[in-house]
């Protein structure tokens, strides 16, 4: 390791390096599917209405607006001997998520739950931003599409478990699903609890299984530091935005209509299962918890999914390419949104989830490594921190637009914002035709 930079040429990773460069993301994506698939839950039990539900969210891609392009800048320009280059970020993160993780379920008032939101997505993000530089840092080019598919295969695995967990407790263990008024039920809180663990520990694996390769000049990184400040280094991040390379440019508009259609389907599958099929909107009773509880199945369906299909990904795109298997991979995500309007029985709905999972696993490896290849390797994290621009901006207008949207156009239905998001994915894979992907 002492005689390799990051910016030098890479000697390729056995599969279990691979593996435990990536365990990480199996904990990261506890928490974020506990987040997806519950806080609407959480919103609507403390009170929130529909109409409000958009801009409660508001907080998540608001944090990661702030948060993501601060820490890959610093993550670029961190070395310490012991910990290395992103592991002290990785941990840090994980430390405050999981403190997160055991209070949001705990929430006893709907501005509790909002700030719980805040701090659980912020810390989060700390850990996950400096995890998709981790792959450019420690592995040659022609291996990061297989570094990538790796964290989409933890991501799909840990966000089964973690989505399903409420449905576990209440099945397997007896947990109730359901509790009075304004009390978020047991089901919910010892998901939350086991999710926090291992958010914890599958960090920590990372943390102490993976050695990072140092900067190729460490005094100059160092004068480098001093010259620019903290509040230099702060402008800085921020300022990316306008120096980006044209590949970075075109898979911008990609991700922007792919994370609005996850957007709306995070903000909406709660109450449009439960309105649509399960025809009801009383968070009380029991046929609400019920639905609530099988969103969380369906969402653990499109994770598990995505997870099977992670390593098949990187098969297609050697013999078609990597911007046509991300428009494949979108167009069925589009079809499984839209497919929720037409479906009565929730049995079915694991079927539209298919198509969603192979959406999500692309969404999580291809833009990822079609745009490594364009970056300078002393910039990677800088670069990726402001490439999350173009997920935390589209979340940003759906949370600000999809409310008024449905409420003035689409008779206030949450079932249309299924729809709605289908064609977002339809329009971002269209767009994957107009992305120069340099690294083949």
């Amino acid at each position: 390791m002492s005689t390799i930079s990051i910016s030098s040429e890479k000697p390729k990773l056995s599969f279990w390096q691979i593996w435990n460069m990536s365990f990480g993301f199996l904990g990261i994506q506890f928490g974020f599917a506990l987040q997806n698939a519950n806080v609407s839950r959480i919103f609507e039990t403390l009170g929130a209405s529909k109409d409000e539900l958009p801009i409660l969210w508001l907080a998540a891609p608001v944090t990661g607006l702030l948060v993501q392009p601060i820490i890959g800048y610093y993550s670029d320009r961190t070395w310490s001997e012991r910990w290395g280059r992103r592991r002290p970020f990785f941990m840090a993160g994980a430390i405050l998520a999981t403190i997160a993780l055991f209070l949001m379920p705990n929430s006893t008032a709907l501005w509790v739950a909002v700030l719980m939101l805040w701090l659980m997505d912020a810390s989060i993000n700390v850990s996950m931003e400096p995890f998709r530089a981790f792959v450019g840092d420690m592995l040659p080019n022609e291996q990061r599409t297989s570094g990538f598919a790796m964290q989409s295969f933890f991501i799909g695995i840990g966000a089964v478990v973690a989505s399903v967990l409420p449905w576990i407790f209440t099945n397997w263990f007896g947990v109730s699903n359901t509790a009075s008024d304004g009390v978020i039920p047991d089901s919910v809180k010892w998901s939350f609890y086991v999710g926090g663990i291992a958010y914890f520990l599958a960090v920590l694996w990372t943390v102490i299984k993976t050695k990072e390769y140092p900067p190729e000049d460490l005094e100059k990184l160092r004068s480098e530091n001093a010259a620019m400040g903290i509040f230099g280094g702060l402008a800085e991040s921020f300022m990316g935005i306008f120096k980006m390379p044209k590949t970075m440019v075109q898979l911008a508009f990609v991700q922007f209509f792919s994370w609005f259609a996850l957007f709306a389907m995070w903000i909406y599958t709660t109450s449009a299962v439960t309105s649509h099929i399960y025809g009801t909107s009383d968070s009380s009773s029991t046929a609400y918890n019920e639905g609530a509880d099988w969103v969380g199945v369906c969402f653990g369906m499109y994770n598990g999914f995505a997870a099977l299909v992670a390593f098949l990904l990187p098969v297609l795109a050697k013999y078609t390419s990597r911007k046509v298997t991300h428009l494949i991979a979108l167009f069925c995500g589009g079809i499984g949104l839209i497919s929720i309007f037409f479906i009565s029985d929730p049995t079915l709905l694991l079927l539209s989830m298919v198509g969603v999972g192979i959406a999500w696993a692309s969404i999580l490896s291809m833009p990822y490594a079609m745009l490594s290849g364009s970056l300078p390797a002393e910039k990677m994290g800088y670069f990726m921190g402001v490439f999350n621009f173009f997920i935390v901006i589209p979340q940003i207008v759906a949370a600000g637009m999809l409310g008024f949207i449905l409420k003035t156009f689409l008779g206030n239905e949450s079932i249309n914002a299924m729809i709605v998001g289908g064609i977002s994915f339809f329009v971002a894979g269209l767009l994957c035709l107009l992305v120069k992907d340099e690294v083949k």
